[in-house]
């Protein structure tokens, strides 16, 4: 689609333009990147060996963990090298792409999260019928659908953007492309398109997140004849990441935006924080996948030792 903007790139202003904190930051950044990949990406390979997780529970956290290196890969990398610059421009085109790409991993995460409380939720209290319901071809499509979701819900919020004409200033106080930024820099009356795309994020956000709500409500409630310190312990990891994740999505995106300063600090815990917390909360005090874990790392070093 054609824009009118006369803008043709973006500078954006980052966490901090001190040059002292930004050093700081690149090398605290750097290495939650790092642990975010290597965390995820441990996950992956442990669901995918061929150890014995294969229940459709391992199945969307291993799609999960996919997901989480993808939307952090969108924002760090070039938050990172922003840090040891002085240019730091975007071109109109890559702030349209980079946009896209953390609408669409982060919605895609709203609904594979969704569907992991509905996994839990018909393994604890409807367990007789947990096999009959949730075959593989079930939890692919669930999968599908979730990505399918994410592409719609970003697509929207991209076309609605990129309409926007851009003739005035170019300095977007953020470390990413996001839609509230840009709006305050549209050289137009944003305020139906504001609704619009609160509407748009707050109908997904709010309604994945009370599918989530009821779904854990009922777990626990189903699982208080067992103590709730132990009903806890089989749903805490998960809620933890709901907590994580949609505390701060929520704040962001259902409201219209009024400190950008306050806006980009907090995205820092669903873009950053919350995918570097997934792999420890969902392995630390999980059984089978320390086990996996164990055995897989076994099988390497008896590999390298048997060389």
């Amino acid at each position: 689609m054609e824009n009118a903007s006369s803008v043709k790139e973006f500078i954006l202003l980052g966490l901090s333009e001190d040059p002292g904190v930004q050093k700081i930051c690149f090398v605290l950044f750097l290495f939650f990147y790092m642990l975010i990949v290597a965390g995820n990406l441990l996950i992956i390979i442990t669901v995918t060996s061929g150890q014995p997780l294969t229940s459709p529970m391992y199945f969307f956290l291993c799609y999960l963990s996919f997901v989480d290196i993808c939307y952090s890969s969108v924002t760090a990398p070039k938050m990172l090298a922003d840090f040891l610059v002085g240019n730091k421009t975007i071109s109109f085109v890559g702030c349209m792409a980079q946009l896209f790409g953390v609408h669409f991993f982060g919605c895609t995460e709203i609904f594979i999260l969704t569907v992991m409380a509905y996994d839990r939720y018909l393994a604890i209290c409807r367990p007789l019928h947990y096999t009959t319901l949730m075959t593989r071809r079930v939890c692919g499509r669930m999968v599908i659908g979730s990505w399918v979701g994410g592409f719609m819900h970003s697509i929207v919020q991209t076309l609605l953007t990129i309409q926007l004409p851009f003739c005035g200033p170019n300095k977007i106080d953020h470390y990413f492309c996001d839609v509230h930024p840009l709006l305050q820099l549209a050289c137009t009356d944003t305020y139906a398109m504001g609704i619009a795309i609160v509407a748009n994020s707050g109908m997904i956000t709010l309604s994945s997140f009370f599918i989530l709500v009821m779904s854990y409500v009922v777990i626990l409630v189903s699982l208080k004849r067992i103590g709730w310190h132990k009903a806890l312990s089989t749903c805490g990891s998960h809620i933890t990441v709901v907590i994580l994740f949609f505390g701060p999505c929520t704040f962001i995106y259902i409201r219209p935006s009024s400190n950008l300063l306050e806006d980009k600090s907090i995205a820092v815990f669903y873009t950053v924080i919350t995918p570097m917390l997934n792999p420890p909360i969902y392995t630390l005090r999980n059984k089978e996948v320390k086990s996996a874990m164990r055995k897989l790392w076994s099988r390497k070093v008896g590999s390298e030792n048997g060389k």
